[in-house]
């Protein structure tokens, strides 16, 4: 079934209103939404390579806009609809440790999530939650979100057809090796929630 999503996503993107479709998921991860935008960013560069640095632009300026509305929820609406976001993904003991160090490390702590597959969308809302100067925030978002969809783009524009030979002969060991991944990551989460 993963299989044939992952056929249907590839097809899809080289569709030629894929690039509204992602500018639409990147918007949406940063601020709401659970699925990451490299779900569609790879196959669309995997389709076509020579689009790889444009692609990369609209995914990390769609995700910063998409991150200063998740500012705006946590700066005016955190509680009415940011608490339900962060409850949603099961993070709210996580979530205060966090307030905890924020002030201190706030800057450190977009940068890392904005590069990493941490939702993106936690970080947005707890950086207007918490009144992060709304410029450095943008400033550090469009530093991450760009390093890390210019690294996805340059390593397919390079490596792109190893990079799909290894997705097309591997992509069952590499789908349950990113769900134990997920999961272990949740876990440890959970583990790890002490208190300041």
């Amino acid at each position: 079934m993963l299989r044939n999503l992952y056929n249907w996503t590839l097809d899809k993107a080289s569709h030629k209103k894929a690039s509204w479709f992602l500018v639409l998921i990147s918007f949406a991860e940063s601020s709401f939404f659970p699925i990451p935008p490299d779900i569609l960013l790879i196959p669309m560069i995997l389709a076509k390579r020579l689009q790889a640095w444009f692609y990369a632009l609209i995914c990390t300026l769609s995700s910063v806009a998409g991150g200063i509305c998740g500012y705006t929820i946590g700066y005016l609406f955190y509680t009415s609809i940011g608490s339900i976001i962060i409850n949603a993904y099961g993070l709210t003991n996580s979530f205060d440790v966090f307030q905890c160090y924020y002030n201190q490390y706030g800057i450190w702590i977009v940068l890392g999530a904005g590069f990493t597959p941490f939702p993106f969308k936690v970080i947005t809302i707890a950086s207007g939650m918490f009144n992060l100067n709304i410029v450095l925030f943008v400033i550090i978002a469009t530093i991450a979100r760009g390093l890390r969809f210019y690294l996805i783009a340059t390593l397919l524009f390079i490596y792109g057809n190893v990079i799909k030979n290894l997705i097309d002969k591997y992509f069952n060991l590499m789908v349950t090796l990113f769900f134990i991944l997920l999961v272990g990551f949740v876990f440890l989460l959970k583990l790890f929630s002490f208190s300041c």
